[in-house]
């Protein structure tokens, strides 16, 4: 439909009447309403910051600084950036002007999907201009910044953010959900850990930067239990387009689907219940998220049979990789924050590679089943 709307425009500029009609129709309106978005938000971004810091040099970081400000300026920019992206891009395609590429038969968003994904972006926001602004504190010891630049640079900072998250949520696909899935982890994680007022807390185990009473608690935490919701998100995406012509296919997709959601409701489970106030069920929850992976590796070539062999064999990799980490535990060699970590990032890369492969196997079963539903040539016609 984008195509069409285009030329009707017949290649001329959009105009402001034409953008408020017709916001996200096309490229050329999507991209100026970003724009317009942004501007938005850098307006209202300088003057609160005016407002709040009147006549006062900051500091670039901590508490009431300019980092503080752009982060939690960014934080609401990109909740609302998103929502709003979401609103228009849903009126759009129920009048058929534009095609949302999350909407699928076989998956769809709910509004608690829209709103996980908004948090997640407002946390991505929050979190990196936090650790932008304590680098900059590093490379400008000493530094102040002047009323009037501290405005300009916070309306800058909610600019960018909004125009961001507006375009991400318009432009949303299933790769770019698992790339926000992926950099909210990191972004977490990264200012957990720089935060824990413990700098031994490595020694214990990853669960210990969710123990505490500081704000590093709560982030390790609250990126735990939206990464769950993300990854139940990407579960119905994941499998939505696996074969499924068959009794035996369908089960197997199905049972993929639910391997994936425990993984999801395990990780969101952990951050949910403290290793210090919920032992049992936080140890459970864990090891529970690791048995369901290995299962799902294993159990894939039987659920879906159309998996590249590669991506096979990758998997099982990583498995090995964790029983011998774990192993590794057992005997002293490895302390558990080690092993943790790695099979951290070995589950959520997998989640990720594998939400790719289901496109590959998608489209494979489709070329199958052209093949299947063309007539073949008769020997007379082909010579005629």
């Amino acid at each position: 439909m984008t195509s069409t709307s285009n030329v009707a425009r017949g290649g001329r500029p959009v105009t402001l009447r034409y953008l408020l009609r017709h916001p996200v129709d096309t490229v050329e309106s999507l991209e100026s309403s970003a724009l317009v978005v942004g501007a938005v938000a850098f307006v209202i971004g300088a003057i609160a910051e005016a407002l709040v810091h009147w006549n006062e040099p900051l500091e670039i970081a901590g508490r009431g600084s300019l980092g503080d400000f752009a982060a939690l300026g960014g934080a609401i920019a990109a909740v609302l950036a998103f929502l709003f992206g979401r609103l228009l891009l849903g009126r759009a395609a129920a009048e058929g002007a534009l095609f949302d590429r999350l909407e699928n038969p076989g998956a769809r968003l709910h509004w608690f999907d829209v709103v996980a994904l908004a948090v997640a972006h407002g946390l991505i926001a929050l979190l990196g201009w936090v650790g932008t602004a304590a680098v900059l504190e590093l490379s400008f010891q000493g530094a102040v910044v002047y009323p009037l630049p501290a405005s300009m640079l916070a309306g800058v900072a909610l600019a960018l953010t909004a125009y961001v998250c507006f375009l991400s949520a318009v432009r949303m696909t299933p790769m770019l959900l698992s790339l926000v899935l992926a950099v909210f982890l990191v972004f977490g994680a990264l200012a957990a850990m720089l935060s824990s007022t413990d700098p031994l807390w490595w020694e214990k185990n990853l669960s210990a930067l969710g123990m505490t009473d500081d704000v590093s608690a709560l982030a390790f935490n609250l990126t735990l239990i939206v990464a769950g919701l993300l990854v139940t998100i990407i579960a119905r995406y994941a499998t939505a387009g696996l074969p499924g012509r068959t009794h035996e296919e369908i089960r197997g997709r199905r049972l993929v689907r639910y391997g994936l959601v425990l993984i999801g409701v395990f990780l969101a489970c952990v951050g949910i219940f403290p290793v210090d106030e919920f032992f049992a069920v936080h140890n459970t929850v864990a090891t529970g998220m690791a048995v369901a992976f290995a299962v799902l590796v294993i159990g894939l070539p039987w659920f879906v049979p159309s998996m590249p062999r590669v991506f096979l064999i990758l998997g099982y990799v990583y498995v090995g990789v964790i029983v011998v980490l774990a192993v590794f535990f057992v005997t002293g060699y490895y302390n558990l924050t080690a092993v943790e970590l790695v099979a951290g990032v070995l589950i959520f890369s997998w989640i990720i590679v594998f939400l790719r492969n289901t496109g590959t196997a998608r489209r494979a079963d489709a070329a199958v089943q052209a093949d299947a539903a063309e007539p073949a040539l008769a020997p007379e016609a082909s010579v005629a």
